[in-house]
């Protein structure tokens, strides 16, 4: 039976890391909704097509048409006998509608959770490479040379979605939007808590369990 692992977490949570981390050890794909826009916009798909309308004109692009991408990507062989789904579902809708078309699945949710406070000080203190695109850390991983990227030397800069007030935005977006995606998943009694302020090689460990567990 197909395994399918849904990544839940807020902004700053670790997920992306620990997704192709995991999806490393556990030999699944790791399918990611935001590379699927990109990769359908960036070759003119059927589906790319579809959505670029909607995002030119300055709508959301519907559910349907974000799933019909999905299913689209996980029809192909490598998926066969699951995947690791990132950035998807980040509403209730999208997550009753997900339900519809993996009747056949077992699904198990990993939810990070990490207090907002540890989240706004991640978010807020990362400083990308203008060259290279590496991140430094102000506190975690900070440049020997201040404003110098180590691995490239180039020069740093702080994103504007790392700005404390736009990382507020993003965090009550999520508590509003995405947070009662967690709910969902915990009524249907698939859904595995797991402290992400741990060490990421702690975390890890905790979400390859709770990964081996679903499988199993």
């Amino acid at each position: 039976m197909q395994t399918v692992l849904i990544l839940l977490g807020p902004p700053g949570a670790g997920k992306g890391t620990q997704a192709a981390r995991l999806a490393g050890a556990l030999s699944s794909p790791h399918v990611s909704t935001g590379d699927l826009f990109r990769e359908n916009l960036g070759q003119g798909t059927e589906l790319g097509q579809k959505a670029k309308q909607f995002m030119e004109s300055g709508r959301l692009v519907p559910d349907a048409l974000v799933i019909d991408m999905l299913f689209d990507r996980v029809a192909k062989s490598d998926c066969q006998a699951g995947y690791l789904l990132d950035g998807f579902p980040r509403t209730v809708a999208q997550a009753q509608a997900l339900d519809a078309r993996l009747s056949g699945a077992t699904v198990r949710a990993l939810n990070l959770s990490v207090a907002d406070a540890a989240l706004i000080e991640r978010l807020t203190g990362r400083w990308t490479c203008k060259g290279c695109a590496h991140v430094h850390h102000e506190r975690f991983s900070p440049p020997v040379k201040a404003g110098v990227c180590d691995k490239c030397g180039g020069s740093l800069y702080q994103r504007t979605d790392d700005s404390r007030e736009v990382v507020e935005k993003r965090l009550s977006v999520y508590r509003e939007q995405t947070r009662p995606v967690e709910a969902h998943y915990r009524a249907r009694g698939v859904l595995a808590d797991l402290d992400g302020s741990r060490t990421p090689d702690q975390v890890f460990s905790a979400m390859l369990a709770a990964a081996q567990g679903a499988q199993g």
